[in-house]
């Protein structure tokens, strides 16, 4: 089965990911992860970065390439990113793939960034509001996709109300009872 899980920076979707992944003993792909890879290569922060793939979409072409090879390739592990419910939902008709989008208020999410980045709160949120302007407009015009569009997840969990393990137990058993149901 394939699992994506998404969310907005912060909300606690690497950390759920690897704890999931670990659990399920199955592959974690974090596209995430390859952002930040391509943008150090070129010796830029994430927020540069975003602000230069608005200027040219071959940054999130070859991204979402490579997610997109990901979903049609990987029968059995998860897929974290941003985008990656949206397109499973697009490619997948496959009734075994199951889509989670995890939460929290913009609050939260920028003092785990800052706390991560060890950068002030105020940097945090403003990087992490320009950030999500950034991404919700390029996702618009160059998908027609609105990231806002929860409808397509079969789950969506409030990281501020659980603890990452607590989320990962969660989850772990709506999987367990989402593979009954398809088996």
């Amino acid at each position: 089965m394939l699992i994506t899980i998404s969310g907005l920076p912060g909300s606690g979707t690497t950390t759920v990911s690897k704890l999931l992944s670990k659990a399920h003993n199955v592959e974690f792909v974090s596209v995430g992860d390859l952002f930040r890879k391509i943008a150090k290569e070129k010796n830029l922060s994430v927020l540069e970065f975003n602000k230069l793939a608005e200027k040219d979409n071959s940054i999130d072409f070859e991204i979402d390439e490579y997610q997109k090879k990901v979903i049609k390739t990987m029968n059995t592990g998860i897929l974290e990113g941003r985008l990656s419910g949206h397109f499973a939902n697009k490619m997948s008709k496959d009734v075994s793939t199951i889509r989670i989008w995890i939460k929290a208020p913009i609050e939260i999410r920028a003092k785990r960034i800052a706390k991560r980045k060890s950068i002030s709160y105020d940097d945090a949120l403003s990087e992490t509001i320009e950030r999500e302007k950034s991404e919700c407009a390029r996702y618009k015009t160059i998908y027609e996709m609105d990231i806002n569009n929860l409808s397509i997840y079969d789950i969506i969990i409030d990281s501020n109300r659980w603890k990452s393990h607590d989320i990962m137990n969660i989850l772990k058993k709506s999987i367990d009872c989402f593979n009954k149901r398809i088996h």
